[in-house]
């Protein structure tokens, strides 16, 4: 049986297709996995499981759930990596700007640059014995807006292979994992599409193919803020507390792990083009797609015959 299921949670709208014999069950399940994750990984709510972390900066070490641990451990790795433009204490940052936000502002230099000096993740100090974290510094903030939807898809997607399904899309507000033979297709695909970046949103420039995988994409396109005439996308540059200054309107990622392409999209978004494409080919399984601001695209070489280009 195929059953199908859309719900708004955590700020965006969630996806899920669910192919087996007790799918409505496992739609339900997945509903109730949702609201517990949201309440462990959540930036913007003040009750959650990571908030705990963040109001106790600079006081005490604080014990956590082993799965925010773990996403912590891995993101602060990522975010200490050379060729990294991910910082998972960039919270302070995020917060000064609120881009996406109604309140959303231009914050004031004197004040970026007091967040930058609290965003260094060398002082997010885990103790893994006691699965602690303990954010060194007074006024620093863990955002794990850029990991957290491909971890929470990861997980959830194993939930159901492990409980038996046939085949499985969930989409994660533009997190994209899927599982198995496309139920609504002859030849077993999946197709997803990869939005034009100044196109309507739904507008696609291509079209990707495959199964068992996660396509994410960063771009600049999605939120903004203007001010005196003046565009400031949502993707700061962790060293000038600034929205990033790059050619790149977007880029896609394309691994088995919806996790690992949120760390690419994150780690490599902003750097020069042509070394990114270099690097993503030097990477097992991880491939991906550039589209740049005037339009020119570059892609992988493992994505040359499972991209079909549709918009030129």
């Amino acid at each position: 049986m195929l059953a199908i299921d859309q719900l708004k949670l955590m700020g965006t709208i969630i996806d899920i297709q669910i192919k087996s014999n007790k799918s409505l069950q496992q739609i339900n399940k997945i509903r109730d996995l949702l609201a517990i994750y949201k309440n462990r990984f959540s930036a913007n709510d003040s009750d959650s499981e990571l908030m705990i972390i963040n109001q106790a900066a600079g006081v005490k070490p604080v014990t956590v759930h082993p799965d925010l641990f773990n996403l912590i451990r891995i993101g602060k790795a990522h975010s200490l990596a050379s060729l990294s433009n991910l910082n998972i204490a960039i919270g302070p940052l995020v917060q000064a700007w609120r881009i996406g936000f109604p309140d959303a502002k231009v914050p004031n230099p004197n004040i970026i640059s007091q967040t930058l000096a609290m965003t260094d993740p060398h002082q997010i100090i885990l103790n893994q014995s006691d699965q602690t974290v303990f954010l060194s510094q007074k006024g620093m903030a863990l955002d794990l807006g850029a990991l957290a939807k491909g971890y929470i898809a990861d997980k959830l997607m194993t939930h159901l292979i492990e409980d038996g399904i046939e085949s499985a899309l969930i989409n994660l507000g533009g997190n994209v994992l899927v599982h198995g033979p496309n139920p609504k297709r002859a030849d077993a695909y999946f197709y997803i599409g990869i939005q034009r970046p100044d196109g309507k949103r739904g507008q696609n420039l291509g079209i990707i193919k495959g199964n068992n995988q996660s396509v994410v994409t960063s771009g600049i396109y999605e939120r903004h803020l203007q001010v005196n005439n003046k565009d400031y996308h949502h993707i700061l540059d962790r060293h000038t507390g600034y929205p990033i200054e790059t050619d790149m309107a977007s880029l896609t990622i394309v691994a088995p792990s919806s996790l690992d392409c949120d760390i690419w999209a994150t780690r490599l978004f902003g750097l020069d083009s042509l070394a990114v494409i270099n690097h993503l080919n030097t990477l097992d399984s991880i491939e991906g797609i550039i589209v740049t601001t005037d339009s020119r695209i570059a892609i992988s070489n493992g994505l040359n015959q499972r991209f079909q280009l549709i918009y030129n």
